[in-house]
């Protein structure tokens, strides 16, 4: 079945080695060598779109945090806010690497950026909570535009949560 030969010296498998490349190549999971540069290409693909996922999931957990909603329908509301940016206006992505963006269990900072066909700037949301898994009460919203000029959404008067003030 395999010839074993003996060349000057050298012992020779010859039938083992096609019989072998032979089965390698039939059987389904194989060890076929993948070339180095598919592999490192499939890798960084997946790698890349794990990221990229991983990003959207974030950003739309932020979107849908009650805090964020609450504070942009205070600045849909505010008349001073939507003049100064312009109407329509967009909510963009967070900075996920800005310092300001913070969230833990009691308390919530986002600087969401927003801009409209007047102007385009950060709308800074300040929020907390009494204590884990109730309800989140915003502290202050205000809207900075790009030229400096602060304008204030909201602030919360009064200590117990249920007081508004509307700027």
């Amino acid at each position: 079945m395999y010839n074993l030969h003996l060349i000057a010296g050298q012992l020779s498998f010859d039938g083992f080695r096609e019989s072998r490349a032979a089965k390698l190549q039939k059987t389904p999971g194989s060890r076929m060598s993948v070339p180095l540069g598919k592999l490192v290409l499939v890798t960084g693909a997946v790698a890349s779109g794990s990221c990229a996922l991983l990003y959207y999931f974030i950003q739309k957990t932020f979107s849908r945090a009650s805090y964020y909603q609450m504070a942009l329908e205070q600045l849909r509301s505010h008349p001073e806010a939507q003049e100064a940016l312009g109407t329509p206006f967009d909510v963009h992505y967070l900075h996920l690497t800005d310092k300001y963006n913070f969230v833990d269990i009691a308390d919530a900072q986002l600087k969401i950026p927003v801009s409209g066909s007047k102007s385009e700037g950060f709308l800074y949301v300040s929020s907390a909570r009494d204590a884990p898994f109730k309800r989140w009460h915003l502290q202050e919203v205000f809207l900075e535009l790009k030229d400096g000029q602060q304008i204030p959404v909201f602030k919360l008067s009064g200590g117990n949560g249920d007081e508004v003030k509307k700027e």
